[in-house]
């Protein structure tokens, strides 16, 4: 018996004025799956460990400073004894078991079990209504303002990913200092990103692109 075919989503497809133009079926197999929790969050701890830069260091107890000469002579004057005031026991002396500067908090995730989380993210967002397509996004001239008065018009606030196929640089300078907006290529969307604002807007090549990779 032939597997039941997961049914599309259908989704308005609006211009820079936030005027319906027409309607487009997202793939269901993307769009319309049952979301994956526990990929998702794989994918999140993933994407979280990778952007560590792991550079925290303390200096250990030949590192630090000072030391060469004995604090006091070994009997006699009643206190421990001591050899070098570099001892972890001493304020300014060298950490023990501190961290190297060298640590690999490094993780991954199998290409299918990505793919799936993906998916589950863009399903997730679909069921609770946070896509909005976009027909097409230009901007001549490098102006935040432009950028504001799209996201105003489409009726979006909060934060916002922005996915778009191929973003010039007049929409990156203008989109840089938004607050809240996100710009990414549909190349580089991550489940984090999808998972961490409130509403995915999409130009309808990005869509599209989105589409044929994770099919």
């Amino acid at each position: 018996m032939a597997e039941e075919k997961i049914k599309t989503v259908s989704v308005n497809v609006v211009n820079q004025l936030g005027e319906k133009i027409s309607t487009t079926r997202l793939h269901g197999e993307v769009f319309n799956i049952e979301p994956n929790q526990q990929v998702m969050f794989d994918a999140v701890q993933v994407y979280q460990a990778n952007c560590r830069q792991a550079t925290a260091k303390t200096k250990k107890r030949d590192e630090v400073s000072g030391g060469g000469k004995k604090p006091w002579r070994q009997k006699g004057t009643g206190r421990a004894r001591a050899g070098s005031t570099r001892s972890p026991l001493w304020v300014g002396g060298g950490k023990v078991f501190g961290p190297t500067g060298v640590q690999n908090f490094k993780l991954d995730q199998n290409k299918e079990a990505h793919r799936l989380a993906l998916r589950s993210a863009l399903s997730q967002k679909a069921a609770a209504k946070q896509i909005i397509v976009l027909d097409k996004l230009e901007v001549k001239e490098p102006k935040t303002k432009d950028v504001v008065a799209v996201l105003k018009a489409i009726g979006v606030s909060g934060k916002t990913l922005l996915v778009v196929k191929d973003a010039s640089e007049a929409l990156e300078a203008s989109a840089r200092n938004v607050e809240k907006l996100t710009l990414v290529a549909e190349d580089n969307v991550s489940v984090y990103d999808l998972l961490n604002h409130e509403t995915v807007v999409f130009t309808k090549d990005a869509v599209k692109k989105i589409e044929e990779a994770l099919e």
